[in-house]
């Protein structure tokens, strides 16, 4: 019983552990990077499209769907304290980025073709949720449905059973995924450039902004691998990256000058 109880106990000490460090990170991108949106207004994507009143909404969905990610970290590292799991693979200043990029694959896979189940009929109930945010701002990355996060972020339960990653590398990379998805869900370009477009398969947010925007498209995370080789990337993709390259220089010291009382506005659609 004694043993039970302090199983429990590292479990429940494990997860608020995690829970708390991705909560801070998720309001430290989300103010710092809409601090940095709002100096540079002619970054935004979706030019006729304003995410940012469905703020309140993003964030309480957020605090419970981050659990559910933490709760997947918790059970793999917990697995792997208890033997349960595959014994992790040393780590080494050699062998450190190598383990990083693999799990980065790993989970990439693991991310496509859990999203394209989320988008077929039976399961894209589970998605809805996170698609009504059709523009998404830095908070929208979280504001994901429970069951859809199981699926999605599933991945660090489960991997510790197949590949051995060391438990540093799998934290270093729930912390790159949380800052890459807030930029993913940005709905500003700061990464536009020949190395975010064919025939490199890395992305810019352009790549997951436009998923939200036409549904249909680019349902991976890092790379645009699966996306071309199963057909579902936007054939539009490519072709918008290289018309983002273009964009004003990066302001971040000033916020740029409001504009004239007669200057045009456009279409501020709330979406």
């Amino acid at each position: 019983m004694t043993g039970f109880i302090d199983g429990a106990l590292l479990f429940l000490g494990l997860l608020a552990a995690i829970y708390a460090a991705t909560v801070a990170m998720y309001f430290a991108l989300g103010f710092g990077i809409t601090w940095l949106n709002q100096r540079n207004p002619e970054r935004r994507i979706q030019k006729h499209r304003r995410g940012e009143k469905r703020m309140t909404q993003e964030v309480l969905q957020s605090l419970a769907s981050i659990l559910v990610t933490c709760l997947s970290v918790a059970i793999g590292l917990f697995a792997q304290i208890q033997g349960w799991a595959m014994e992790p693979w040393a780590l080494s200043w050699w062998w450190a980025v190598p383990q990083f990029v693999l799990c980065m694959v790993l989970f990439d896979t693991w991310f496509y073709f859990a999203h394209r189940l989320l988008h077929t009929k039976p399961f894209y109930r589970f998605h809805l949720l996170h698609h009504r945010s059709v523009a998404p701002t830095p908070w929208s990355n979280d504001s994901i449905g429970l069951v859809d996060t199981a699926l999605s972020q599933g991945f660090y339960a489960v991997i510790v059973f197949v590949v051995p990653f060391s438990p540093i590398v799998l934290l270093a990379h729930r912390a790159f995924d949380q800052i890459n998805g807030t930029f993913g869900h940005c709905g500003f370009e700061y990464f536009a450039s020949p190395t975010s477009r064919y025939p490199s398969p890395m992305l810019c947010t352009t790549y997951h902004d436009q998923h939200h925007a036409e549904f249909r498209y680019n349902f991976a995370n890092y790379f645009s691998f699966w996306d071309r080789i199963m057909g579902t990337i936007s054939p539009v993709y490519d072709q918008r990256v290289a018309a983002m390259e273009k964009a004003a220089p990066l302001r971040v010291l000033r916020r740029p000058e409001a504009p004239s009382a007669s200057a045009p506005m456009g279409d501020a659609r709330s979406e």
